[in-house]
């Protein structure tokens, strides 16, 4: 976000922007306001292919923004964008998709080694020094089965065993599932062509690796990228919801962030500019971009699938600017001065913690309250909902929906409205 309050454009999508002029193909979406990089993923898709640079520029963009746009898009009709991805773009991916939560995800993972074939040889090759041995080991440890071996006594028994395939005569293998045998096998076969070391370490550990020590030391490695592009493990991003109450918030006299150097990210949607946030920001002396992007990250990899979908990551960008607006108008009391003041000595993320708490404690003001008429029910359901969202026949346009809380005004005015109906529990 820039000093002056705007929003914030990166390089990438200027010049996105400036390609995108008659060079649109496929669904022409109206571009919607708000978007992160000012236009549809299908226009930032085409007008990156047409580029006559196009690798080159594919591969400036930030992991992030390469995986929003295919995720929109959709793997069918991206494929040449997804073959002109980079290994450090395919490698996010990778990582974001492959685990839920804690867990890998064996469903997901062959999907991706489809992906990953259909991108071609080449882009495989590339792609396998990037992948570090405990992932490539514990993907096909869920598709094979291999006996035989450098050095074993193989018996004659095994040797004549119903394996489904081996590559060498040394070692045999057995697909896990018969409908996915074609992809697995297409892929061993470009690793036993190419690199015999590797294909020698895959045979092995599928062999020898217990499968719980592989998928905890794949996540290890898998946090450690992540946290190299700003984005926290689980456990440590979900501590941005672990709540503070204004009764007994202290605030920080001074600020020392240690953050990492690479952190990019995707810019907070439009329609945000006369916000009291982006007025506050506009006058700090030292900027937050960094640490407000850490905070964005840590957001979306609490959320789990945020990061996956336009609208799911505009809905993390607003909540932030939400609560961090909430929390800033509680302690300034509406002063944009002592605001920005704050923001310099104040973590970000305390700031939403803090805003975060005075929407819950809304919550609970009213959790046993009980209404008959509709508006107050579904003003009740958005209260209720997690994370509570504010209902949007309340604001001029009166839209029957929700949305994320914007600022105190919106606490306010549910409190009073649900007061009228009777004493907060």
């Amino acid at each position: 976000m820039g000093r002056d309050g705007s929003k914030v454009v990166s390089l990438e999508d200027e010049r996105t922007r400036r390609a995108m002029a008659g060079k649109a193909t496929g669904p022409d979406a109206v571009a919607t306001p708000g978007v992160p990089g000012g236009a549809t993923a299908w226009k930032q898709m085409n007008a990156l292919l047409a580029d006559p640079r196009a690798r080159e520029v594919v591969h400036a963009l930030p992991e992030q923004q390469f995986y929003r746009i295919l995720t929109e898009v959709g793997m069918t009709d991206a494929v040449e964008f997804w073959e002109l991805a980079s290994p450090q773009q395919r490698m996010f991916i990778l990582d974001m998709e492959l685990w839920d939560s804690w867990n890998f995800s064996e469903e997901k993972s062959h999907q991706w080694l489809n992906h990953l074939l259909e991108a071609g040889e080449e882009a495989v090759l590339e792609q396998l020094p990037h992948m570090d041995a405990e992932l490539l080991i514990l993907m096909f440890k869920k598709e094979i089965i291999v006996g035989g071996g450098i050095g074993d006594l193989v018996s004659d028994e095994e040797r004549v065993a119903d394996w489904d395939h081996s590559f060498d005569n040394v070692y045999f293998i057995t697909f896990r599932n018969a409908e996915r045998a074609r992809a697995v096998g297409s892929f061993i076969d470009i690793v036993f062509r190419n690199d015999r070391e590797l294909y020698l370490g895959l045979m092995e550990g599928i062999k020898g690796e217990l499968e719980s020590e592989l998928e905890e030391l794949a996540y290890r490695f898998r946090s450690g990228r992540l946290a190299d592009l700003g984005f926290p493990e689980l456990e440590d991003a979900l501590t941005i919801y672990a709540r503070l109450s204004p009764d007994n918030f202290i605030p920080s006299a001074e600020k020392r962030l240690d953050l990492a150097p690479g952190i990019t990210g995707l810019p907070m949607p439009a329609g945000y500019e006369e916000s009291f946030l982006n007025r506050a920001l506009a006058l700090v002396e030292s900027p937050v971009d960094q640490e407000l992007t850490a905070l964005v990250n840590s957001a979306l990899v609490a959320d789990g699938t945020a990061l996956r979908s336009r609208e799911g990551m505009e809905a993390i960008f607003r909540r932030v600017h939400g609560y961090l607006s909430i929390a800033l108008e509680y302690l300034s009391e509406g002063d944009v001065e002592r605001a920005a003041a704050i923001i310099g000595r104040e973590y970000l993320s305390r700031l939403f913690r803090l805003g975060f708490g005075m929407v819950m404690e809304l919550r609970k003001r009213h959790e046993s309250l009980a209404v008959g008429d509709y508006a107050t029910g579904r003003v009740l359901e958005g209260l209720r909902s997690t994370p509570p969202r504010f209902y949007r026949a309340l604001d001029p346009d009166g839209i029957d929906g929700f949305r994320e809380f914007r600022g105190v005004d919106d606490i306010r005015r549910i409190d009073e409205l649900l007061a009228r109906h009777g004493d907060p529990a």
